[in-house]
């Protein structure tokens, strides 16, 4: 009996531990609001259109077109979603390279290139060196054809002895093909 009242107390425990941890809300209002930020639901979104989008090559790879767009479709609304929470976390907190990459990259995967450009040039201001908006800047260049401007991130991602270098660099030779 003893064993099974502490397995309770315990599971009680620890399941409202993890709800606080992962931004519940601790204020005791009524108001229903989350204490996790626009930005971390934004990123949340990216990672489950990145999802989506897997597992709509792997639908292509087995020649099932429908399902294949049924899941870029889905990607395309957390796209949305997403750059519509990062433009207001970038309201809120202006001047965040790692915000002004992920409008960037939404705006690139949601077809606005331009846009993309503008965000992605704006972090750099901010942080010059930024890896993945140099990396993402890159790709966003080849899609554009302008192959020259893209060797220039490269160039500029050289002495980071990093991924995003390497991932780039095989995209420029065209060993492979961007996955963003």
């Amino acid at each position: 009996m003893f064993k099974k009242i502490s397995i309770y107390i315990l599971t009680f425990f620890l399941s409202t531990v993890s709800a606080y941890s992962a931004g519940g809300d601790s204020s005791g209002g009524s108001g229903g609001e989350s204490k996790v930020s626009k930005y971390d639901k934004g990123h949340k979104l990216v990672l489950s259109g990145k999802h989506w989008e897997k597992k709509a090559d792997k639908f292509l790879k087995k020649g099932n077109k429908t399902k294949a767009e049924k899941n870029l479709i889905k990607a395309e609304k957390k796209y949305e979603r997403a750059f519509k929470l990062f433009l207001e976390s970038n309201k809120e907190k202006p001047n965040n390279a790692d915000t002004l990459n992920y409008l960037g990259f939404t705006s690139r995967k949601l077809g606005n290139f331009i846009e993309a450009e503008k965000y992605y040039l704006s972090g750099l201001k901010i942080k010059p060196n930024h890896k993945r908006i140099n990396q993402y800047l890159g790709e966003l260049y080849l899609n554009t054809n302008r192959k020259d401007k893209a060797i220039e991130q490269l160039n500029i991602l050289e002495s980071c002895n990093c991924k995003e270098y390497n991932q780039l660099k095989e995209i420029i030779e065209g060993k492979k093909v961007s996955k963003y």
